[in-house]
C-alpha cells in the first residue's frame, strides 16, 4: 500500500521556507510603506494646521481689538471727515475725543426737508460750495471718480469756489484679508494729522494705485513720504488713528450711507453722472446771490 502522506523532500522544505520568507518580506514592506504614507500625511496635516493657525493669528492681528474711544487726529472733525479748503490746506478743528459707543447725532434735515448726514449743509451767499464725499479706500468706483474728476476738484479748491470733505468708511473690509479699507483710511488720517498740506496729494495717490491691489502699512508709509508726508510714517505703521477710522465708519452707517462714492453738493445728494454740472451750477448760483 502506498503512503498517503509522503514526507516532504528537502527541496520542498527549502521552497516552502523561501515562500514563507518572501511572504514575510512582502508583508513587512507593505507595513513600512503604509507607515511611511501615514507619516507623510501626518506631516502634511501638521503643516496645514500650522498654516491655518498662523493665518488666524495674522488676520486677528490685522483686525485687532481696536479701542472704541480715543483722540481724533488734528484736523479731523466730529462728523468723521477732513475738509480741504485748498489742495494744500485742511480746515483746522479743535482737539476732539471720539467714542464709538457715544456717537453724536448722525443725520440732519436739509432745506428741502430731506434727511442727510450731519454736517452736510448748503453754503451761504458768496461762500465756497460744500462738497462731501464718502469714500472707501478699497473702492474701485471711488478710484475712478477721483481719476475722472480730481483735476477739476483741485481747480475749484484752489480758486476758493468749493470746500471738499472726505469721510472714509470701511465697508469693503468684509472682503479684505488685511483690513485695507481701515488701514488706508488710517494712513490718510495720519497724513492729515502730521502733514495736512499733503492730504490732497495723498488721497489722489492712494486711489491712483488702486489697480495694483492692497498694499501693506510700510508701502502706505512710503506713499505718504512720496507726497511730502514723511512725518506720518510712525502713525501709519502703528495704526495710530484706527479708533477714529472706526468712529467715522460707525457714523456713516448710522447715517445710512450705503455705498461709495456717495457725494453731497451744497446740502443735497448729487447725481454722479451730472457731478460737474451740479457743482458748477451751485458755484454760479452762490456768486449770483452774493452780488444781487
Amino acid at each position: 500500500m502506498s503512503d498517503r502522506n509522503p514526507k516532504a523532500t528537502k527541496a520542498d522544505r527549502q521552497a516552502a521556507a523561501r515562500e514563507k520568507a518572501r511572504a514575510l518580506r512582502e508583508a513587512q514592506l507593505k507595513k513600512e510603506r503604509r507607515n511611511k504614507l501615514l507619516t507623510r500625511w501626518g506631516i502634511v496635516a501638521g503643516i496645514v494646521a500650522v498654516i491655518a493657525i498662523v493665518a488666524v493669528i495674522v488676520v486677528n492681528s490685522l483686525r485687532g481689538d481696536i479701542p472704541d474711544a480715543g483722540p481724533a487726529p488734528a484736523n479731523g472733525n466730529a462728523d468723521g471727515g477732513f475738509t480741504l479748503t485748498s489742495t494744500t490746506a485742511l480746515e483746522p478743528t479743535e482737539p476732539l475725543e471720539v467714542d464709538v459707543n457715544a456717537l453724536p447725532e448722525a443725520t440732519t434735515t436739509n432745506e428741502a426737508g430731506d434727511t442727510v448726514p450731519a454736517g452736510v449743509e448748503a453754503a451761504g451767499p458768496g461762500e465756497p460750495v460744500q462738497i462731501v464725499e464718502y469714500v472707501d479706500i478699497n473702492c474701485v468706483h471711488c478710484a475712478d471718480f477721483t481719476g475722472t474728476y480730481g483735476d477739476q476738484i483741485g481747480s475749484w479748491l484752489d480758486a476758493g469756489e468749493v470746500t471738499y470733505e472726505y469721510r472714509t468708511v470701511a465697508f469693503l473690509d468684509r472682503n479684505s484679508p488685511t483690513n485695507y479699507s481701515s488701514r488706508g483710511a488710517n494712513a490718510a488720517a495720519c497724513v492729515a494729522d502730521t502733514n495736512p498740506e499733503s492730504y490732497w496729494d495723498f488721497m489722489k495717490a492712494i486711489f491712483a494705485q488702486h489697480a495694483s491691489g492692497e498694499i501693506n502699512n510700510a508701502a502706505l508709509a512710503d506713499m505718504a513720504d512720496s507726497v511730502g508726508a514723511s512725518d506720518a510714517k510712525d502713525c501709519i505703521t502703528s495704526d495710530g488713528f484706527r479708533t477714529y477710522v472706526k468712529y467715522a465708519d460707525s457714523l456713516a452707517r448710522e447715517a445710512e450711507v450705503s455705498g461709495t462714492p456717495t457725494v453731497y453738493v451744497n446740502g443735497a445728494e448729487a447725481d454722479l453722472n451730472a457731478f460737474v454740472d451740479t457743482v458748477q451750477a451751485a458755484i454760479d448760483a452762490n456768486k449770483a446771490e452774493a452780488s444781487s
